[in-house]
C-alpha cells in the first residue's frame, strides 16, 4: 500500500472485479457489474468527506445530528468510459454535481487529445473526484488532472477500476497531491499500452464497440 495509492481489498469489490474481467462476460453483465463496483468504491473515496452537525427532531427528541459540509462535490467522468463508473456513483450521492472531460488516446503516440471540458463551477470549493476506469499510461488522466486544476479544483481525487505501476507513477510524478482510489493494483502495461492481466478495453466492453 501505497502513501498516494489506495488499494479497495474488500471481497465483494474483489469478486465482482474478477467477474469483470473474465473474456466471456456479456456487454449487459460488464455494465451492471462496473455500476455495482462503483458504489462500493464509492464509499471509499467519500469516506473523509468533511461533516458539521444540524438540529433536527426525531420521532423521541431534538438532536444535533452530522451531516456533510461545505458544497456539493463534483464527480468528473473521463470521457467515454468514465461515464460506467459515474452512473453507480450517482446512485448514492445523487446531488452530486457532474461535469466530463473528453480525451482519446493516439493510438500512435499514445497521447491524450483533448476533445471536450465541461465542468461545475466553484470547483475551488468543492471536492472534485476524477472517474477513469483505467489508469494505464497516466497521460490522459494527468491531462484531465491539469484540466480541472486550470478550472480551479484543488481538492482532487481519481477514482478508477484498474490501475498499472506506470500509470501510477506517472500520476504520483504529475499530481503528487491527488489520492488514487482503485480496485487493483495490475501488473504491467503492454506494448499497446494496454494494463496486462487487465480486463480489456473498458469502454469498448461496457459499451459493446470494439
Amino acid at each position: 500500500m501505497l502513501d498516494h495509492l489506495t488499494v479497495v481489498t474488500h471481497p465483494l469489490v474483489q469478486h465482482k472485479l474478477s467477474l469483470m474481467r473474465k473474456k466471456e462476460t456479456s456487454t449487459s453483465s460488464f455494465r451492471r457489474l462496473l455500476r455495482e463496483i462503483s458504489l462500493l468504491l464509492a464509499y471509499e473515496v467519500t469516506c473523509n468527506l468533511p461533516m458539521t452537525t444540524m438540529q433536527i427532531e426525531t420521532p423521541m427528541e431534538p438532536m444535533e445530528a452530522p451531516v456533510l459540509e461545505g458544497k456539493k462535490l463534483a464527480l468528473i467522468s473521463i470521457l467515454r468510459a468514465g461515464n460506467g463508473l459515474m452512473d453507480g456513483i450517482l446512485e448514492l450521492i445523487p446531488a452530486a454535481r457532474v461535469g466530463f472531460v473528453g480525451l482519446y488516446r493516439d493510438p500512435e503516440t499514445l497521447q491524450p487529445v483533448q476533445y471536450y471540458c465541461k465542468v461545475p463551477d466553484a470547483l475551488d470549493s468543492r471536492m472534485t473526484i476524477a472517474v477513469d476506469p483505467m489508469l494505464a499510461t497516466g497521460n490522459s488522466s494527468v491531462a484531465a488532472i491539469d484540466l480541472l486544476k486550470a478550472q480551479g479544483a484543488k481538492n482532487i481525487r481519481f477514482l478508477c477500476l484498474l490501475a498499472a505501476p506506470e500509470g501510477v507513477a506517472r500520476m504520483k510524478e504529475a499530481h503528487p497531491d491527488v489520492p488514487i482510489i482503485t480496485a487493483a493494483l495490475d501488473s504491467h502495461l503492454d506494448t499497446h499500452g494496454y494494463i496486462v492481466p487487465g480486463l480489456g478495453d473498458a469502454g469498448d466492453r461496457m459499451f459493446g464497440t470494439k
